[in-house]
């Protein structure tokens, strides 16, 4: 944190991590910060992932949220955001997640992108993010939200790391030489029945464009997209509450499937 971040900043960031530390959901945090307020908003994540980094935290990538027109015009947006993603956020498939490691967890599935080159220079455009993509793999994002109730604004999620928990990839690479990613389909299950279905123009009318646009966010907040890095790419459907002992799998064509399965939640 540097000495110009307000005392309002603070307070929310605060908030937020004793709410993660103590596994106990708080109040929203826009009346802290404002409800209009989305630089505010994204100074209070930034303010928590330097304080998570500090701790040790490593960040692997990024996710962008708000990609579904439906989602947007509930909250009377018209933008997606953005949240950070740390190594102790992610899991492969076929891992079990104790359900107590993301706080009133959710589970939609979406298409991960794999970075080749950094994304720090240049137009940014859709041939300059689709060069940089290495491979896409299946993948789920846990939701999870600090806030009580999920009573979230725009603005309380972007502080909020975009409402981000943990992450799973599935183990299929395929480059985008081999599909196109506006024409997947996806169907998740829990225990078998189908919650959730979409497709790729579920996600800003193309997952690439999704990419795009965090490309040039990340950029203009000083902190770019690098190589190395996984950027989960939005929700293809509706998300999906879990608890312990489900069981969820996201199929996406072409891509493959990716499984996890909900643990009991740790005890001290």
């Amino acid at each position: 944190m540097n000495e110009t971040t307000t005392a309002p900043v603070q307070e929310a960031a605060r908030r937020l991590l004793r709410a993660a530390a103590d596994k106990v959901p708080c109040t929203p945090v826009r009346d802290l910060i404002g409800a209009d307020d989305l630089s505010a908003a994204y100074a209070v994540q930034q303010h928590i992932t330097w304080e998570r980094i500090l701790g040790g935290a490593v960040v692997v990538g990024r996710k962008i949220g708000l990609t579904s027109p439906a989602v947007q015009r509930q909250l009377g947006v018209d933008q997606p955001d953005f949240g950070v993603l740390f190594q102790d956020m992610s899991y492969l498939g076929g891992d079990t997640i104790p359900v107590g490691t993301v706080l009133q967890p959710r589970v939609e599935a979406e298409i991960a992108f794999a970075l080749a080159a950094d994304l720090d220079e240049g137009p940014l455009d859709a041939d300059q993010v689709r060069g940089a993509i290495a491979y896409a793999v299946p993948a789920l994002e846990v939701c999870g939200s600090r806030i009580r109730g999920w009573d979230i604004s725009l603005v309380d999620t972007v502080a909020d790391n975009a409402s981000c928990g943990a992450f799973v990839l599935g183990p299929r690479r395929r480059t985008l030489d081999e599909f196109t990613p506006r024409d997947v389909v996806m169907s998740m299950t829990v225990d078998g029945t189908e919650v959730s279905s979409g497709d790729g123009g579920a996600c800003l009318g193309d997952p690439l464009n999704a990419v795009v646009w965090l490309a040039r966010q990340a950029r203009e907040l000083g902190d770019p997209l690098r190589s190395g890095q996984v950027v989960l790419s939005g929700a293809l459907g509706p998300m999906h509450p879990v608890v312990a002992g489900n069981k969820v799998t996201a199929r996406i064509s072409p891509l493959g499937a990716v499984t996890v399965t909900f643990g009991a939640q740790h005890t001290a």
